[in-house]
């Protein structure tokens, strides 16, 4: 059984401790949050476990812990990763790794000078529909793909209380909180290298957030393949939408809701045919086969998945989506990317 340290309970914090006792592989043997509220509620939602306010005070506590899940805000993580590469803990942090590349960078060097293993909790890599769409393009179901359209259209009320609300006064939180999600995603299914990337980001007049909710980008990756992205969080209309269509040689395949209704169709077909997905909990599905993929690198010796390193990559594209929209001119990924 893993001993994981569980840092940051606010609302994907509490997903995760309840996928944390969930597993047979892992056991939850303590819970960090400087808030006193936030400590007394994991206490009545997961029972009497050792709290403590910061990751300095488990760790000079506890010598028993074996591994890191830090599910606080991307702000100001390098003390964190610094002490735990100290004491040799694997880490899981949520994405982003943080709101600055060069900062996010630092932190991968931080790991790997230490020898110990950074992942990223890129939990969308993990839905049935993303592996699902994953072997329609292996195996060329509907041949290759080469230009595709990426719809993402959100109400996101950042004032309600089952939300993260610091998204509210940062920069660019659409870029960085969920296209983020939509970036890596595009690189993971397409296993391509994105080259460069032209993009606007605006808010619209109603919007609450202090910075840009909207994001229109055409991205390029390597071989030619090009990805139109439309993205909001202040889509003026409650009911969400969503579609990722992909425009392949011989025909399409449509994703059209995040966590599944998957299809694909021929050029000439009538109809659409759908593609069998497991039942499936919202957050909670995912996060447990991306926990499960974590556990089974610090105890088994797998090959690490979302590695900080490969998270450089999406990040690279959410800077030069800001920089594009900056400047009004297409930005190449190499610019941007920092060295290894």
């Amino acid at each position: 059984m893993l001993k994981v340290l569980l840092a940051g309970l606010g609302v994907r914090g509490r997903h995760w401790a309840r996928v944390i006792q969930s597993s047979t592989r892992a056991e939850l043997a303590a819970v960090v949050d400087p808030a006193a509220a936030a400590l007394a509620r994991a206490q009545r939602e997961f029972g009497p476990l050792p709290a403590y306010e910061s990751v300095d005070a488990a760790l000079a506590s506890r010598d028993d812990v074996e591994a890191l899940v830090l599910a606080n805000p991307p702000l100001g993580r390098q003390a964190i990763v610094a002490a735990a590469t100290a004491r040799k803990l694997p880490m899981l942090i949520e994405k982003p790794l943080a709101l600055d590349l060069d900062e996010a960078a630092r932190l991968v060097k931080i790991a790997e000078a230490g020898g110990v293993a950074l992942m990223v909790g890129l939990n969308f890599r993990y839905l049935a529909v993303t592996g699902a769409m994953m072997r329609l393009l292996a195996e060329e179901t509907v041949g290759r793909a080469e230009f595709a359209r990426f719809t993402y259209e959100r109400w996101r009320d950042g004032r309600r209380p089952d939300l993260n609300d610091y998204p509210l006064e940062m920069a660019q939180p659409m870029l960085w909180e969920q296209s983020i999600h939509h970036f890596d995603l595009m690189r993971y299914v397409y296993g391509r290298a994105p080259v460069r990337v032209q993009c606007w980001t605006w808010n619209p007049s109603w919007s609450m957030y202090r910075h840009d909710s909207n994001v229109a980008a055409l991205i390029e990756f390597d071989g030619g393949l090009r990805v139109n992205y439309q993205g909001t969080w202040q889509g003026n209309w409650a009911a969400p939408g969503f579609e990722w269509r992909s425009e392949c040689t011989r025909g399409i395949i449509t994703q059209r809701e995040q966590f599944g209704d998957l299809f694909y169709a021929r050029r000439d077909d009538a109809e659409l045919t759908p593609v069998p997905l497991p039942p499936h909990e919202i957050w909670i599905s995912e996060t447990r086969a991306l926990f499960a993929a974590f556990v089974a690198h610090v105890l088994e010796g797998a090959e690490l998945q979302c590695s900080g390193r490969d998270h450089l990559a999406s990040l690279a594209m959410i800077e030069a989506c800001i920089l594009s929209s900056a400047t009004g001119g297409a930005v190449e990924i190499a610019d941007v990317l920092p060295p290894n």
